[in-house]
């Protein structure tokens, strides 16, 4: 990481140079100066969480596992607003919330498992970075894990409550299970149930996958969905189960899912509208009981982003 930061340095005074006889009289929108230099600041933040990391341990080698915590994620909180604004300044991020979010009031006596839509490059860490600044939640976050591969992370997430899939040891639904039963009050647990960003070829072997299990009814069902993928029943049943007096919330958004390739950022950036954020909470007593019932609910929930992306969708928007 140290090797690349110069490296990214020289890269941006590169493009910035190739691209200014082109870009100046045109009045262009330096797609290659914006790229080149979020990858700089992107870098940079990395490795200052990752030296403020050992720091905070070096000061406290013997600190206990809920200081730890606290000071993880206050500093993930930093790194993350840092990496917003450089965000909303080079791409002309904007963020528009409904319902708006209760700034101001105090966090939630219970804890939050929170449902997201996985759609678009950034989408996790924009949710995080609410969650932590806007929200004043603790996330308790279910990653892939080859996001292990940024040091940074890596690092402050292995201080927090979280779960890396596959998990090291054990079965994805006991690892997801064990995060859900450890929430508290001002804790959200976050997952995206459809394990990856949409993708019209991820629709199609969803349905076929439910196809092959005999879930023909849920299958048909899936298929009726034209911007989301159905969401996965195992890791969702397992974390309502394990935590069954959090309130839950869904969070749908468009216009981050427009970037679905390194061809679609190099089209649609910088934004040209706002990202769209619409979320719904459900409380914990109107939550169906047993698998079957949730199963089904779980998948109403997610027409129901689908219906609201349909409405938001732009041409370039990937569906089926």
């Amino acid at each position: 990481m140290v090797a690349l930061i110069p490296v990214a340095a020289a890269l941006l005074i590169t493009v910035t140079v190739l691209s200014a006889p082109v870009s100046i009289p045109s009045r262009g929108a330096w797609r290659p100066t914006r790229m080149a230099g979020f990858l700089l600041v992107y870098l940079v933040v990395d490795l200052t969480g990752v030296l403020a990391a050992s720091a905070l341990f070096l000061h406290h080698p013997r600190a206990d596992r809920d200081r730890r915590a606290a000071e993880a994620f206050a500093l993930l909180a930093r790194l993350l607003a840092v990496l917003r604004k450089v965000a909303d300044r080079l791409f002309r991020l904007e963020v528009e919330m409904t319902p708006a979010l209760p700034v101001g009031d105090r966090p939630p006596d219970v804890p939050l498992v929170v449902f997201v839509r996985h759609a678009g490059v950034g989408d996790s860490f924009l949710l995080l970075q609410t969650l932590l600044t806007d929200v004043r939640l603790l996330p308790h976050t279910v990653l892939k894990g080859v996001l292990r591969a940024d040091p940074c992370l890596d690092v402050l997430l292995g201080r927090v409550p979280h779960c890396f899939l596959p998990p090291a040891h054990g079965t994805a639904e006991d690892a997801i299970t064990e995060l859900a039963a450890g929430l508290r009050s001002r804790d959200a647990l976050v997952i995206f149930p459809e394990g990856g960003n949409f993708t019209p070829r991820r629709h199609r072997r969803a349905i076929a996958s439910l196809r092959r299990l005999g879930q023909y009814r849920r299958a048909a069902r899936a298929a009726r969905l034209r911007y989301v993928l159905p969401p996965r029943d195992a890791g969702s049943l397992a974390v309502l189960a394990a935590a069954p007096t959090a309130e839950v919330v869904f969070v749908v958004h468009s216009g981050l899912d427009v970037i679905a390739s390194a061809r679609a950022a190099w089209d649609f950036l910088p934004f040209r509208r706002p990202v769209r954020v619409h979320w719904w909470r459900i409380p914990a007593a109107e939550v169906p009981v047993g698998d079957a019932a949730r199963s089904e609910w779980l998948l109403g929930q997610w027409e129901r982003m689908d219906r609201w992306t349909a409405e938001q969708a732009v041409a370039a928007t990937p569906h089926v």
